[in-house]
């Protein structure tokens, strides 16, 4: 049986403007890799389609089967269903293994961006090599955003939608905070008075004490 759309739009398969929308949404749903944003979406429907309507129906058809459609990174993608996971875990190829080192500094950088090499050393306390910063970049999960007004120079650091889509977030600010991490056990009762979780944010725009990466040291 083919999928109704809410509010009586009827049948996907129909052959009104509302079900060839949906038929080109689900299908360039299906076919990306990363999620796709709804202004994308919305320039390769029919005119007159009502996008947000289409996506609310293929959410409800899709919502009981092995893949769900999410929002996710800012855009609409399938996702295998949660409930599936462990089932899927023997199938599912580890594309990378970080290092703790490596989780230590990408969740620094999810959480101070922007932020420096040697800032991320102040808040671990330890130096960060090279090759840690690397294996972030090559993976796609943080990207170089400027150079700070500061003497050096030193290049910051932020995440990209390949980081939120990765660890299935809509945004940054679905990162956990403080009793989120507390009640997973990351983070034991004893700790130091006034400390916080910075309010993660990811705001392409340059913040008043960087400049672009092409401009002159």
């Amino acid at each position: 049986m083919s999928p109704r759309l809410p509010d009586g739009k009827g049948d996907l398969m129909e052959g009104d403007v509302h079900a060839r929308a949906a038929r080109v949404v689900e299908a360039i749903l299906f076919a990306s890799r990363e999620p796709v944003a709804e202004a994308d979406l919305a320039a390769r429907v029919p005119s007159g389609a009502d996008l947000p309507v289409i996506l609310a129906g293929l959410k409800a058809h899709y919502a009981l089967r092995g893949v769900v459609l999410v929002q996710v990174a800012g855009g609409w993608a399938f996702r295998t269903a949660p409930d599936l996971a462990p089932t899927l875990v023997r199938e599912r190829e580890e594309q990378r293994k970080l290092s703790r080192a490596a989780m230590e500094v990408l969740a620094i950088v999810a959480y101070h961006q922007p932020v420096t090499r040697s800032e991320i050393e102040e808040v671990r306390g330890v130096a960060t090599s090279r090759g840690t910063l690397d294996t972030l970049l090559e993976a796609g999960w943080i990207r170089l955003r400027g150079r700070r007004r500061a003497p050096g120079r030193p290049v910051t650091y932020g995440t990209t939608p390949g980081f939120l889509s990765h660890f299935g977030l809509e945004s940054i600010e679905d990162l956990p905070g403080l009793d989120d991490l507390k009640g997973a056990g990351f983070l034991d009762g004893r700790l130091p008075r006034g400390f916080a979780i910075p309010a993660p944010r990811d705001d392409d725009a340059l913040d008043a004490d960087e400049d672009a990466l092409d401009e002159s040291a």
